[in-house]
């Protein structure tokens, strides 16, 4: 069967939204506040898609998983309780970055994030980052697997639990 990583399209927006909202769910039953008030929403994901920053990962003809890709200065990450590693060269953030649950399991993560790093690095881009909520063990083993570091703890925009685990990965 097919796999592989490509821009999204307005076509795949149902299928992301499902893929969203499977997160959230998952999310909440481990008794995270991540994704609770509303967001990710579909405006968020039609600007991922407008600014071509959206990707999708494709298993057969299925869209499997979903992550935004962010080239250029992260406001949250400008304090961190730790250090960035490297803060001289531009990074690419990975945000909203989930999987259908028809997918999980399947060791697919590891392929869909080692091909976003590829192909922004074909584009010149080394250091990659990401953060996740402290209750999300599946993002944390996903990141760490493929070779990302912990770095400290940075403030997303979320009044009820605002702390996240930051990673970082320099190539």
């Amino acid at each position: 069967m097919q796999k592989y990583t490509r821009l999204a399209t307005n076509d795949d927006l149902i299928s992301i939204m499902k893929i969203i909202d499977n997160a959230k769910e998952f999310l909440k039953k481990s008794g995270s506040t991540q994704w609770q008030n509303g967001y990710p929403n579909e405006e968020s994901i039609l600007e991922d898609i407008k600014n071509k920053s959206g990707y999708v990962f494709i298993v057969g003809n299925k869209v499997a998983a979903y992550a935004a890709v962010i080239v250029g200065i992260e406001p949250t990450y400008q304090e961190i309780d730790g250090a960035w590693k490297n803060e001289l060269e531009d990074y690419a953030t990975i945000h909203r970055i989930c999987f259908s649950k028809d997918f999980q399991g399947d060791g697919l993560g590891k392929m869909f994030l080692s091909n976003i790093i590829s192909l922004k690095y074909a584009q010149g881009i080394s250091n990659f980052r990401v953060d996740t909520h402290k209750l999300n063990a599946p993002m944390q083993a996903l990141a760490t697997h493929n070779g990302f570091e912990y770095r400290g703890i940075v403030q997303c925009n979320e009044d009820e639990d605002p702390d996240r685990l930051a990673y970082e990965l320099n190539l």
